[in-house]
């Protein structure tokens, strides 16, 4: 029990009912909240008003946003070695969640233009890190007729007595390459601006596609795109997360050496499930970020303006309606670090965990988004203030990197092969 003698103020940090932190966190956080405010969320609104195409042009406020990130250091490949597991579960939902309160395109692309970069130096083989590390990337997974495939990657939602679809961009390898062939969805992050991929594409390793069952054979491939046979598509004109360039790549006979492959055969669908487990995560870090913003316009909007003769903050439905945006950004929040903790644990990572976190926390981040502009009324639907592109922003989030619905069929799925296990 607690023995109170007096009723204080609640003491609420910066990311709400926040418990102890070390100096060197704070000073993390505090860091990257600065670099969102200052940098992100400024050049978010000029990019979010500009044309896809503009977004990605040689003069686009784009640039300095990539070249601040990297001065900021905040993902540095020398300071994430010297961590340990325990601290890069407590510090990544922390930047995260500030970079999606700045601006979570480009938070998110950020992460993706990364990934290439990020894999090769997890390979620890020099070449690739000379050639991959220091340049934009992004990933390459989903395909114009392979969408949710993707993400089902071992078939076990195909219906049944049915193929997945093998799509229209595949890899085939002949000798010591691996011949590329096809299009890309047109919802690679930052394909329009990238210069190497990593890519998880079917292919044929000379006994054909398909395997025994209703899945296909894949490779893991860290690709140059400054090889011949390499074209990008118009970047995509979208709802939300307008300042995070989309759009499609084209292979024409492209060819990689097989050296360049990080996955083949069945190593490949463990690769995607941690590169999947780790973006999962991520979003929704991100969008409890997104989440949060919307929270903190609503409450300061709910101070300022004015209804039935006073703020309308003092009207008991606002009140309500405020703390039950409230409560759900502080449990999507809780989420987020738990999953943190857990894949940094001490057993494996795990794709249940992550997309237990996502699914829930983009959700929440839609509502709270909604519930924002709707406190605002009218002034919410404006681009004077910011809320409604927030919820463009948050809209987005439950279709990209899984599309909720089948990320919960897999979530359902592990939770049944888990029990059948114990019993």
């Amino acid at each position: 029990m607690f023995m109170l003698d007096r009723i204080a103020e609640p003491v609420l940090g910066p990311t709400g009912l926040d418990s102890a932190f070390s100096p060197d966190e704070i000073a993390i956080r505090d860091g990257a909240h600065r670099f969102a405010e200052e940098v992100m969320r400024p050049i978010g609104r000029k990019l979010d008003a500009m044309s896809a195409e503009d977004v990605g042009a040689a003069n686009s406020p784009l640039w300095q946003y990539l070249a601040a990130f990297r001065d900021s250091g905040l993902i540095d490949f020398e300071t994430l070695d010297g961590m340990t597991p325990e601290q890069l579960g407590r510090i990544f939902p922390m930047i995260f969640e500030e970079l999606g309160w700045g601006d979570s395109g480009l938070a998110i692309l950020a992460l993706a233009s990364s990934f290439p970069a990020l894999m090769a130096h997890g390979t620890g083989n020099a070449e690739l890190k000379e050639r991959f590390i220091g340049m934009p990337g992004c990933w390459i997974a989903t395909q114009p007729d392979r969408g949710s495939d993707v993400a089902n990657f071992d078939a076990s939602e195909a219906h049944p007595g049915c193929q997945q679809s093998r799509g229209n961009l595949s890899a085939r390898l002949v000798g010591d390459e691996y011949v590329i062939h096809g299009q890309s969805s047109a919802w690679i992050s930052g394909a329009p601006i990238a210069q190497t991929a990593l890519a998880y594409i079917p292919c044929d390793y000379g006994n054909g596609i398909n395997t025994d069952g209703a899945g296909l054979h894949h490779v893991a491939l860290l690709v140059p795109l400054d090889v011949p046979g390499v074209s990008k598509g118009k970047p995509v004109e979208k709802l939300g997360q307008r300042p995070l360039p989309q759009g499609e790549l084209f292979f024409n006979e492209v060819r990689v050496p097989a050296r360049y492959a990080i996955a083949t055969r069945d190593k490949v669908f463990p690769s995607f499930m941690g590169a999947l487990t780790f973006g999962n995560m991520e979003m929704a870090a991100t969008f409890t970020g997104v989440a949060r913003a919307a929270f903190e316009h609503a409450l300061a909007y709910a101070h300022e303006r004015k209804q039935g003769g006073t703020a309308i903050i003092n009207h008991q439905s606002v009140r309500l309606r405020i703390f039950d945006m409230w409560r759900k950004l502080e449990a999507g929040r809780a989420l987020a670090r738990r999953v943190f903790a857990y894949n940094y644990g001490s057993h494996a990572p795990h794709v249940l965990a992550s997309v237990t976190s996502k699914t829930f926390c983009t959700q929440m981040a839609l509502e709270v988004t909604n519930e924002a502009i709707q406190l605002f009324g009218g002034n919410g639907l404006t681009k004077e203030y910011p809320v409604e592109k927030l919820m463009r922003d948050a809209r987005a989030a439950l279709i990209e990197d899984g599309e909720n619905n089948i990320l919960a069929l897999m979530g359902g799925t592990w939770l049944s092969r888990w029990y059948q296990s114990q019993h």
